[in-house]
Order: structure tokens, then sequence, then C-alpha cells
């Protein structure tokens, strides 16, 4: 046998569809429809090419800094790795499992933990959600756990949690466990955690440039904690990977970092479309959770999400649909620009229509 056994335990993370067909809207992997700052471009137009050549700083020193001002934090307590994916499994691989213990996450969260879980060995407890789809931390006190990560706010729901309820909780949890907060989507409407981190130094903050600064392409994500925490995070990374981010990719965000007016310009567009999508679905019959993220989770009650979902791709658009117990009847739809997400609208307005018309012949149908 050639392959090692642990492989065939293995299930992999599926990411959202990167289509060939250009033409088709791409509303499906809460992607930033807009371009990154002009500063980061600046970076690209006038790189010299005869520095990558050399290898680049293997502790990221500049784009450390820069998220350093930002966060309010000292450099110490930053870490970055290539995409938070990358920074997420570093977490799992450190923090979670001690004890034979379970890590404690969400029924219905982003998908890739229990990846980790399994590519680690950890036990893991994915707690229930209330009916509505909302994270009750309370609920997380009921299990003995080696740690506990959620999305805050969580994907794919949008639903964000108060920073109050967090304090709350790191209050009541074990001290000697780790509490990791997902923040991907946070800078669209959510209420950043990242204070606590000072009285609560088993909370770590785990993010990323690929949302709300349209660097995706990049591959840059970050964790945010105590210095203790980091230090750990930067074993674990130098036993794996010295040179986790490329000398463009830290320059580039470094810049992107310092761009604060056309960051929160475009943040302020999605959130626009936000609401005014989440708006126009509610008139077209739909329930969609209410989101601090830049996606809409919605379903229209008597058509599954997999209808929705294909209905919408014969219109050219994608949208994700999970095919998963529990979330089966919902789409998740990443907010475009204004005029893919009216195409959007118009789209399931016709399905919309359609599903009436249909419903309409059944009913006709039964009284002849």
């Amino acid at each position: 046998m050639i392959l090692s056994e642990r492989l065939f335990n293995l299930e992999p993370y599926l990411p959202g569809e990167q289509p060939k067909d250009k033409s088709l809207v791409k509303l499906n992997t809460n992607e930033n429809p807009y371009p990154p700052s002009p500063r980061a471009a600046k970076v690209l137009k006038d790189l010299d090419a005869a520095r990558l050549r050399l290898y680049p700083d293997p502790l990221s020193a500049k784009l450390r800094q820069a998220l350093a001002e930002i966060n309010g934090v000292g450099v110490s307590q930053v870490f970055v790795g290539n995409g938070s994916d990358e920074v997420l499994s570093f977490v799992f691989y450190a923090l979670f499992g001690h004890g034979g213990l379970p890590v404690l996450f969400p029924e219905h969260t982003y998908s890739f933990y229990p990846v980790y879980c399994s590519f680690y060995g950890i036990p893991y407890k994915a707690v229930p959600m209330e009916r509505d789809f909302s994270i009750s931390l309370s609920r997380y006190l009921e299990y003995q756990s080696s740690g506990i990560i959620f999305p805050n706010p969580n994907a794919p729901t949008g639903i964000a949690l108060p920073r109050r309820e967090v304090e709350e909780f790191l209050k009541a949890y074990d001290s000697e466990r780790p509490v990791v907060l997902d923040e991907a989507y946070c800078d669209f409407g959510g209420e950043t955690s990242v204070p606590l981190i000072r009285d609560h130094p088993n909370l770590l903050i785990v993010s990323t440039l690929s949302k709300s600064r349209s660097l995706a392409g990049l591959r840059i994500g970050y964790a945010l904690g105590s210095e203790e925490m980091i230090s750990v995070l930067f074993t674990v990374k130098d036993s794996f990977n010295s040179y986790p981010l490329d000398l463009v990719a830290q320059e580039a965000a470094a810049e992107a970092l310092k761009d604060r007016e056309y960051f929160l310009e475009t943040t302020a567009r999605i959130i626009r479309e936000r609401e005014r999508v989440a708006v126009e679905l509610s008139r077209l019959g739909f329930e969609t959770l209410p989101s601090k993220a830049n996606f809409l989770f919605t379903c229209k009650r008597g058509f599954s999400g997999e209808e929705i979902y294909t209905f919408l791709r014969r219109e050219g658009i994608l949208v994700r649909y999970f095919h998963k117990k529990g979330i089966e009847d919902f789409v998740r739809i990443t907010l475009g620009k204004p005029e893919d997400n009216t195409l959007l609208l118009e789209a399931l307005s016709r399905f919309t229509n359609s599903a009436a018309n249909r419903a309409k012949s059944d009913e006709n149908k039964k009284q002849s």
C-alpha cells in the first residue's frame, strides 16, 4: 500500500465553484465585488522584479505592524498566515483536542472546521443552534471541551453576536481553555471582540483580508491574541513553513490596510446593498436571516435550496447551496455590485412568478 491509512479518513472541504464561464454572475464565494485599494495596485505596478530572487520576511514585520496599529494591539500580538484557512489550521493543531476532549462549534457553521478535526484527529461536538439559527453561548457551558470556535458573524447564516454576550461567556467559561472567534465577516457590521483580548488571554481572534479588503487572491489571514497565544502559532508555523506569505502579498496588503477611506467606502456600499436586497427578497416572499456579513442566507417556503440554486444557475447566476440537513432549504447569496444584485432579484422574481403559475395550474387541474 503506497498511501497512508490516515488518508482514507479525510473528508475534504469543498470550496465554492470558480467557473470558467466569465459571463456568469458570480455570487457564490463571498468575494468582494470591488477591486482592492489603489495603494495595493500601486505596489504591484512599481514592484522591482529583481527583489523576487530573495526570500520574503519570515516575520512579515511590516504587515504585522499595520495590523497592530489598526487593531490597537502590539506587534507581538499579531500572527499572519497564508489565508485565514492556514491560520485556522494552525489554531486547530495547537489549541484543540488536549485531554481527548472535543472542540465545540455550531452545528451550522464554516464547513472547514470538521475537516480540520478529521485532518488532525481531534474529536468535536457540533452544538445545536436555536430555532432561528442564532448561537446561544450558554449551551457551550453544558459540555466538557478542549476549546470553542465559532464565526462572528456566523457563516453561512450571517447572524452576529454582540460583544457583550461574548464577554459574558468568557467570564463564565474555563479561562484555561481557548475561545477562538472567526471574524472573517466582522467588517460588514459586526462588533469585533478584539478589545476583550486584554482581559481574556484565552481569547484568540482570527480574521482575513480576503473579504472587506478585496485581497482574496493574495491569501492573507491573521490572528490577534495574547503574546503567549501568538508565540505558539509561530512555533507551529515555523515547524511547517517559514515563509507562508510572499513578498508581494506582504507589501500590497500593508499598503491596502493604510487606505481607511477606501475601506469604509466599499464596505458601506456592500452594507447598503445588503439591506436593499434583503427588503426586495422579503417582497418576493423569501425569508432571510438577519445578516451582518457580505452575504444573505435565504429561503422560500415550499422550495428546496437546490431548486432555487438550479433555477438561478440556468439564469446565469451562481449562488451557494449546502446539501446539509437543517439548512437544505436555504441558499447563500454573496452581495455583488448593484447591477448584479438587480439581475439576481429579477431572476428570483421570475422564479416566484413561475412557481405561482405552476401552483395555479395545479389547482385548476384539481378543480376540473
